[in-house]
C-alpha cells in the first residue's frame, strides 16, 4: 500500500488512548467537539480520534477525517458483542463487510438492513487491510483467535439472547456494535478503503453488561495491537 494518511477511529477513550499516546510529534485539533490527534506511529502518517458512541457520531467523524484531514484509508478499532457462537471473550473479528441492521424499510418491501435508493447496503472492507490485520494472528503467538466475518451495526447495546440469535440468523453477523457500519457507509460513499477490527468484550446476551465492564479494556488492547501490526506492515 502506497504512503497515505491513515484515519484510526475508536468510539471510546479506552479504544484509542494508547494509540494517541504513541504518536510522534503529536498535534491536536478540535473539530465538532472531537479531538483529532495527528502525527506518526511507526513511521506512518496517522490521525487518531475518539468519535463518541453510536452511528451519527461515527459517520460525522469519518467524513471529517476524509474532508478535513485527507485520510486515504480508515481503521475502526474497538470492542463488540459476539454473535457467532465460536467467539470467546477477547477473540477478534476482522470485517469482511458491514451492514446496519437497524435500518428498516421493510414496510416498503425492502429486506431489513437495506438502505432505500442506495447502490448497496452491504459495505465491503478492503482486502489488503483485512489481510494485514489477519497476519497478526497468523504470525504472533496469541491467547485469542481471529475470525473474518460480517460486522453488524445498530444504535443499541445488545444484551439479549433472543436479539443476538435474530442478528446472527437474519444478518449472518459475527459481532454487533454501534459504529462500524456507519464508518463503512461513509467510506464507501467516498471510495476510501476501510477495515473494522473488533475484539470481543461480551457475548451480547444477558451477561453482556457485567462482561463488558470487566473485559472492555483488555479487549480494546487486543484490537489496538492488531492496528499496530497493520501500521508496521504499511510503514
Amino acid at each position: 500500500m502506497k504512503a497515505i494518511r491513515i484515519g484510526i477511529i475508536g468510539a471510546m477513550n479506552e479504544e484509542v488512548v494508547e494509540l494517541a499516546a504513541m504518536i510522534e510529534d503529536r498535534k491536536t485539533r478540535k473539530v465538532a467537539g472531537m479531538t483529532f490527534n495527528e502525527g506518526k506511529i511507526r513511521g506512518v502518517d496517522v490521525v487518531v480520534v475518539e468519535c463518541g458512541i453510536a452511528k451519527v457520531n461515527a459517520a460525522m467523524c469519518t467524513q471529517i477525517l476524509i474532508s478535513e484531514f485527507g485520510v486515504g484509508a480508515l481503521i475502526n478499532t474497538g470492542v463488540a458483542g459476539a454473535l457467532n457462537e465460536d467467539l470467546n471473550i477477547n477473540d477478534v473479528v476482522i470485517s469482511t463487510e458491514a451492514i446496519q441492521y437497524d435500518v428498516d424499510a421493510s414496510s416498503l418491501g425492502d429486506p431489513k438492513g437495506t438502505i432505500p435508493r442506495m447502490d448497496t447496503s452491504v459495505f465491503v472492507a478492503d482486502d489488503r487491510l483485512v489481510d494485514m490485520a489477519y497476519q497478526f494472528f497468523l504470525e504472533e503467538e496469541s491467547s485469542f483467535k481471529a475470525y473474518k466475518g460480517r460486522v453488524v451495526t445498530g444504535d443499541k447495546f445488545v444484551a439479549d439472547l433472543e436479539e443476538k440469535t435474530y442478528l446472527r440468523q437474519e444478518f449472518d453477523g459475527y459481532c454487533c456494535e454501534m459504529e462500524g457500519g456507519a464508518i463503512a457507509h461513509v467510506a464507501h460513499c467516498n471510495a476510501i478503503p476501510f477495515v473494522i477490527i473488533r475484539a470481543i468484550s461480551d457475548k451480547a446476551d444477558k451477561s453482556a453488561e457485567l462482561a463488558y465492564d470487566e473485559f472492555v479494556k483488555v479487549a480494546a488492547g487486543t484490537s489496538k495491537d492488531m492496528v499496530l501490526n497493520i501500521l508496521a506492515k504499511i510503514g
